[in-house]
């Protein structure tokens, strides 16, 4: 059983799963767009998300805390300067992961992870459902 096991071994050792995450991390902060295999996008969502949420706010301590992911400084300074502020009015969904094909070598399925574009909640979320709940109402009527 799995309790309370988090996240994906990816088929390596602890250590060079965290110094492959890490490489990862940087790269995606510092281009904003990283190409990878699924399961590396998926685990890497979880870790850019809560250095974003950490970024939003610039403290001493919240720095501290996103260096120990990112330990190139023109970076770290990038995401408390630009990337932070940038969704400081977003609860949260900072990424979008695309899936792109296979790689040709091995099959390896591909996606885009990418970081969203500046804003706050998405245009189609689920408070606009209202005025199409009224018009199912009233077909029923008839």
């Amino acid at each position: 059983m799995r309790h309370l096991n988090s996240g994906k071994k990816l088929g390596r050792t602890a250590s060079h799963r965290h110094a492959m995450l890490r490489n990862l991390v940087v790269s995606f902060f510092e281009h904003e767009r990283v190409q990878t295999t699924d399961a590396k996008a998926k685990e890497l969502r979880s870790i850019a998300e809560r250095l974003i949420t950490r970024s939003k706010q610039d403290t001493l301590h919240n720095k501290r805390m996103v260096a120990r992911w990112v330990r190139n400084g023109a970076v770290l300074r990038k995401l408390f300067d630009d990337i932070g502020p940038r969704f400081a009015t977003r609860p949260g969904g900072y990424t979008r992961i695309a899936k792109v094909g296979f790689r040709h070598g091995d099959n390896a399925p591909l996606c885009i992870i990418e970081l969203l574009p500046a804003g706050g909640a998405k245009s189609g979320s689920v408070g606009n459902t209202s005025g199409s709940l009224t018009k199912a109402t009233s077909k029923e009527s008839f």
